[in-house]
């Protein structure tokens, strides 16, 4: 189920934060296609979340790795294919107008990267020993479909569901597109704990503590005012 567009207009024709982290993901991925194959591997593994190099820190020392925490930041504006970058952005692009609208620009800036180092951490603290780098912008997207269905609950998402070859739309409440979004990333999660050959390349568990710690902290960066008003809503 891949969502096309929601029913919420943004206050502002251009939303600059959005607009503007969707602007250097794809800066990085165009410089990305720019490397030998050597050059991306490289690049991948050193600014990528690894996480046996904080794990085990005398095997990092002897692989070469430098004693820094910098990929729990820079993994997240990587990405491993066209694929990846464009449902990525397009994800954000649909929902973070509108968190951008309510948290204000600094706010969601600061919201949005905390998410996705959060979500580095989860992967780290269920992939101990794995050497395997991750990437990507999901974990700090995961924080921003959080704080959305719980500003937005009641929107209307207009959603492609693929019968065989056949696109099907529909259009579904918010707290019903994330609520199936988050079971899918759970029970995907829970089968690669188990089995790792179910993981298939998707860090399932750096979805869910994005999107975990977005429910928790998604009030604490919302203006007093805002928040008030959510307060209001939810004790009707």
């Amino acid at each position: 189920m891949f969502p096309i567009r929601d029913n919420v207009p943004g206050q502002r024709p251009v939303p600059i934060v959005t607009t503007s982290i969707i602007l250097i993901n794809v800066a990085v991925f165009v410089f990305q296609l720019t490397l030998s194959d050597q050059q991306l591997e490289n690049l991948i593994y050193l600014f990528g979340i690894v996480p046996r190099r904080f794990t085990h820190p005398l095997w990092a020392s002897w692989v070469g790795y430098p004693d820094n925490y910098w990929p729990f930041l820079t993994s997240m504006f990587l990405h491993g294919g066209w694929l990846h970058i464009i449902v990525n952005m397009w994800i954000l692009w649909i929902f973070g107008d509108n968190v951008e609208d309510r948290m204000g620009h600094l706010r969601f800036v600061a919201f949005y990267l905390l998410c996705g180092m959060v979500a580095g951490v989860v992967h780290l603290l269920t992939n101990g020993n794995s050497r395997v780098p991750v990437i990507g912008a999901s974990g700090a997207i995961a924080g921003v479909l959080a704080a959305y269905v719980f500003l937005f609950p009641m929107a209307r998402i207009v959603c492609v569901v693929p019968i065989f070859f056949y696109p099907l739309f529909i259009e579904v409440r918010a707290f019903f597109y994330m609520f199936f979004w988050f079971v899918m990333q759970f029970f995907s999660g829970t089968l690669a704990l188990t089995d790792s050959d179910h993981a298939g390349g998707i860090a399932w568990w750096a979805h869910i503590g994005g999107f975990v710690f977005g429910i928790a902290a998604y009030r604490f960066f919302l203006p007093r005012k805002v928040s008030e008003i959510r307060m209001r809503t939810w004790t009707l």
